[in-house]
């Protein structure tokens, strides 16, 4: 049986990183190259369910060659980010909604969930803790990586019977550091990234890996990011890239913004979802629904479509400019961002940031 309540062990980094070098790193932190003193673990088992969780320090996690990870895939893992705010403390955005989609995930591979709260607590212990590696300039942040593995050595086709969950950080710098440019896209006709009945709403490791050949048949075709059309007809849009696809119909005030509707071949974002919400009280009409590539096209042609872009929690919102399939191309209004992109970008980080108020509680504090 799982406790109520889990108590978290503190084990402090005997030798944490220098402040000279931390400082160093910050200052240009990229993505995913520099991590934090600490990491926060939690073990299941059948027989105990959640227990032994404790923040220690960042070290490599020993591995047996017959890891059922390895051998069979179930693994997990969300994003999300911490923002330094103008009163000098620390908050989270939105963690619940990743702590449910977690658990979304853990079900479809058949894997234990984690409590909210627990998954919660994690993320804000490690943040607490590693408060001085949270970025100070405008758009740098401290990006989580929570993940779930199978810990069982066994080579059973099977789940396995004992996990590990983990939360590690690591400071990301601004995305688009020199301002914000719009991005190329591949409509992908060879690959799918998820079919009905798969694995497209859960956040699994498998689905990346998948995705990558597609990804570097983008890049030959001279574009940044990959389009997914649905595996059936090959035909409706889902998704590109590991983001979310939006479409701005009209301008100004009368702008609809729609996107493709949730399935289960969908991740369900968080910044998908807070965009929406945005967009609704800065005035603008929404709606989710099925888009084609022959909507996407036709509504360039005749200016109906005025901007597309991505959002996901790296860039919130990435402008696109181009598309491209195997027979033809076409770009999208003038090619460069779009008014109404960069309002909804704008006010999506400053709601991150705390520099708006906060009418959603979507800023979970940390210190």
């Amino acid at each position: 049986m799982t406790p109520s309540h889990l108590t978290f062990e503190r084990r402090p980094h005997p030798s944490p990183r220098p402040t000279a070098e931390r400082e160093a790193i910050l200052a240009a932190p990229g993505f995913g190259r520099h991590f934090t003193d600490h990491m926060v673990t939690i073990a299941w088992t059948e027989d105990r369910g959640w227990h032994n969780a404790r923040l220690e320090p960042y070290a490599p996690i020993p591995m047996d060659p017959s890891n059922m990870t390895l051998h069979y895939g179930q693994a997990i893992f969300e994003g999300l980010k911490a923002y330094a705010q103008p009163d000098k403390t620390v908050a989270m955005f939105r963690p619940e909604v990743n702590a449910r989609r977690f658990q979304l995930s853990a079900r479809r591979l058949a894997m234990p969930e984690l409590p909210v709260d627990t998954f919660v607590e994690a993320c804000e212990l490690l943040v607490r803790e590693d408060a001085a590696w949270v970025p100070q300039e405008p758009e740098h942040t401290l990006y989580l990586r929570p993940f779930m593995i199978a810990s069982e050595n066994s080579l059973g086709v099977r789940p396995a019977a004992s996990y590990l969950f983990a939360v590690i950080a690591t400071p990301a710098g601004a995305y688009f550091p020199g301002g914000v440019e719009p991005v190329s896209v591949w409509v992908s006709q060879s690959y799918v990234r998820a079919a009905p009945g798969g694995t497209g709403a859960a956040k699994c490791a498998g689905n990346y890996a998948a995705s990558l050949i597609a990804q570097a048949e983008a890049a030959q075709q001279g574009c940044d990011q990959v389009v997914w059309l649905d595996a059936v007809e090959r035909r409706w849009i889902e998704e590109v890239g590991v983001m979310n696809l939006c479409f701005v119909y009209g301008t100004g005030s009368d702008a609809t913004i729609v996107t493709p509707r949730l399935t289960d071949t969908l991740l369900a974002g968080v910044t998908r979802d807070s965009l929406l919400s945005l967009a609704g009280e800065l005035g603008y009409a929404t709606r989710e629904t099925r888009i084609s590539v022959e909507d996407w096209q036709t509504g360039c042609a005749d200016g109906s479509i005025s901007e597309v872009f991505a959002c996901g929690t790296a860039a919130v919102i990435t402008p696109v400019g181009q598309a491209r399939t195997a027979d033809t191309s076409w770009t999208i209004a003038d090619g460069r961002p779009g008014p109404v992109s960069l309002r909804l970008r704008e006010a999506l980080l400053r709601r991150q940031t705390g520099a708006d108020t906060d009418p959603h509680g979507w800023l979970h504090p940390c210190t």
